[in-house]
């Protein structure tokens, strides 16, 4: 094949995955609008109307001229190197392909347009702290997640296939190993950070107007080189990041007048995710790597995990750190003089780190996060092989929050109505969250020992210099290399938890 030949081919290709990129697109602002702006009434033919774009964007992906463009781009890629972008852009492309053939149309179309109607349901029920208005669209949720695996296939548990979609890789017998050993190791650091005085903290609890939450918090993702231009921060009940290509990357929190830490480490968290996205190579831009063919989300990252390693990367490594408040705590009490007026930079530290076992994941400790995370793959498990019937599902929470924090779950509310994940159909994607967790900081540490002085930057406040370097190492890529990959390129070994579990005793324990 000359190259011109080649090139055609390969255009005719991304000419189709653009257009199903544009129609991701669209749902992804759908779906932004109804979780920050849409009526409450909305949410059904909101529903319908996502459940539309989801199956157009799917029969684009399967059509005859897809499939034509798809078998001419094979033969054009041959020659090409395996880790180059071309050969990566068509093979990821026919394992969407037949991954979807696999999957009847009705069933994709199903799952879609339950989200939006199952997210209202969620929103009401956690804003009446009752469960069982949330409930029929749980098991609903639960049921096609099982038709879905079906159809995908799986040989040891069911919810291989789920995870599969947000974490290639990984089944739930991985998962089952490493939560095995990160429960092990986590438990004494925490009973070593628990055994000391605890730091005073009254003072998070005041009155903190959401005025000024909102400018500290468009501080600091400026901080963090956010860029405004291409992004936008919104209210919301549960955050999350939507990207509608890495031009318009939009990022939103949510403000508790009597718990400042929410919505900075909120933000901060989401942040994480926009830098990922707008840090996408542009050539990338409406292509295979960076659309998520399979789930069928219009996202850069290339996998749920490797995307919570950049939140929780910001989140804890930078702005939970000891040298982040020594810098930028007078803003802050600028903003709420009142409130900290009476507080040190050291004070307000060891407050937002303490050690203190909650009901609320988003909010958790660093040590405690994770058993947030562990209990809920253990549920999703159980929810996919019926051995745990939707019905019995909040008192199986309640008697894990027991077992793992010693804690007594008050309502639906602070137990298992505070996750937006089930009702969006994400059944699969918690794990990701650890998963997130230990590559963070695996390539802190990675980085750390390659790059001597960015320590020095980060102690100055020069973030740029973390964020190129996770620019060029791992958001420029996009979906070019799967997690496991970026992480042998940067670090020589795959999902490695000695360095995750090392920063967590030098920090709390040692």
């Amino acid at each position: 094949m000359n190259t011109m030949t080649h090139k055609a081919s390969l255009v005719a290709l991304q000419e189709r995955i653009a257009a199903v990129n544009d129609v991701l697109n669209a749902t992804s602002v759908l779906t932004w609008d109804s979780r920050t702006m849409m009526p409450a009434g909305g949410a059904e033919t909101r529903g319908h109307q996502i459940a539309t774009l989801t199956r157009l964007a799917r029969d684009l992906l399967l059509a005859p001229e897809t499939e034509k463009a798809l078998e001419a781009a094979e033969r054009a890629v041959e020659g090409l190197g395996e880790d180059s972008a071309e050969r990566r852009m068509v093979r990821q492309t026919r394992h969407a392909v037949d991954h979807h053939k696999r999957v009847p149309a009705s069933l994709i179309q199903e799952r879609a347009a339950l989200r939006t109607v199952a997210q209202a349901a969620w929103i009401e029920g956690r804003s009446k702290s009752d469960f069982s208005i949330f409930s029929p669209h749980l098991a609903k949720t639960v049921e096609l997640s099982r038709a879905y695996a079906d159809c995908i296939g799986w040989s040891e548990h069911p919810y291989d296939a789920m995870v599969s979609i947000y974490e290639p890789g990984e089944t739930a017998a991985s998962l089952k190993s490493l939560f095995g050993e990160l429960r092990a190791r986590l438990l004494p650091i925490l009973d070593v950070a628990r055994s000391r005085p605890q730091p005073r903290s009254d003072f998070l609890f005041r009155d903190y107007p959401e005025e000024g939450q909102r400018a500290f918090g468009l501080s600091l993702a400026e901080k963090l080189g956010y860029d405004f231009k291409r992004g936008r921060l919104d209210t919301t009940v549960h955050p999350f990041e939507v990207s509608f290509t890495r031009n318009d990357v939009r990022i939103t929190t949510r403000y508790n007048r009597n718990y400042l830490p929410a919505s900075m480490f909120g933000t901060a968290h989401e942040v994480g995710h926009g830098l990922y996205e707008q840090g996408v190579d542009p050539a990338y831009t409406r292509t295979t790597l960076a659309t998520d063919l399979v789930g069928l989300y219009a996202v850069g990252g290339t996998s749920f995990g490797a995307h919570e390693s950049q939140s929780r990367l910001w989140e804890n490594h930078i702005v939970r750190s000891r040298t982040f408040w020594q810098l930028h705590f007078p803003e802050l009490q600028r903003h709420f003089p009142d409130q900290l007026g009476d507080v040190s930079a050291g004070e307000f530290y060891r407050a937002v780190t303490r050690v203190e076992p909650g009901f609320i994941r988003v909010e958790a400790d660093e040590l405690t996060y994770d058993f947030h995370i562990m209990l809920r793959a253990d549920i999703e498990c159980a929810l996919m092989d019926g051995s745990l019937p939707v019905a019995d599902l909040p008192d199986a929470w309640n008697a894990a929050i027991k077992r793992d924090l010693d804690l007594v779950v008050p309502n639906d509310a602070k137990g298992v109505l505070q996750d937006v994940h089930w009702s969006t159909g994400y059944i699969g994607s918690f794990p990701t969250y650890t998963v997130g967790n230990v590559m963070g900081a695996q390539m802190m540490d990675s980085l750390r020992r390659q790059k001597p002085s960015l320590d020095a930057a980060i102690q100055a406040g020069e973030y740029s210099a973390l964020a190129e370097e996770l620019r060029t190492r791992i958001w420029q890529h996009g979906r070019r290399f799967q997690r496991d990959e970026l992480l042998r390129r940067e670090t020589g070994r795959g999902l490695d938890p000695a360095p995750y579990l090392a920063y967590l005793w030098d920090k709390y324990a040692a």
